[in-house]
């Protein structure tokens, strides 16, 4: 492509292909970086999210909702994980028509070994960023995230 081509294009849509382009190429070469363990990125993040966010074993929807995911796709991962012998899906105590998910200690052993791949591939993608503009990069990435979410209540309110 031609550079001057690429110079011309208007900022917001520009940052609309790179943010497709970095997602596209991020999850290629997590899968790539994950291989060796028979995960994939989802399966990455899914245990990731249970593991950074929650205090206690979420529910498919919460879980879903943190990733901006559907119930659907988290079930069928979740369902991938547990066969894994990485996840324990559980019915509710209070309410058996709840799912949670719970993290094995097979899980946490597991993913200790994959913790330093993913730390590694962070760091390289990050190099030479400066604390200022990663703080910046992270409210307007947090901020967008929620014009997302406005945009999908808006569009379920009008269904």
């Amino acid at each position: 492509m031609n550079l001057n081509k690429k110079k011309s294009i208007p900022d917001e849509p520009m940052i609309f292909a790179l943010l497709l382009i970095i997602s596209n190429k991020m999850d290629t070469l997590l899968e790539r970086e994950f291989k060796e363990f028979n995960v994939t990125t989802k399966q990455w993040f899914l245990s990731e999210t249970i593991k950074s966010i929650f205090d206690s074993p979420p529910t498919m929807k919460e879980l879903a909702v943190e990733m901006g995911s559907s119930h659907q796709n988290i079930k069928q991962v979740a369902l991938k994980l547990q066969h894994k012998g990485l996840l324990k899906l559980e019915r509710d105590k209070k309410d058996a028509r709840v799912t949670r998910l719970r993290l094995t200690e097979q899980s946490y052993d597991f993913w200790k070994k994959t913790d330093p791949k993913g730390t590694i591939f962070r760091e390289k993608m990050f190099k030479e960023m400066n604390k200022k503009s990663l703080s910046t990069t992270r409210a307007l990435l947090e901020k967008m995230l929620l014009n997302l979410t406005e945009i999908e209540n808006t569009a379920f309110e009008e269904s």
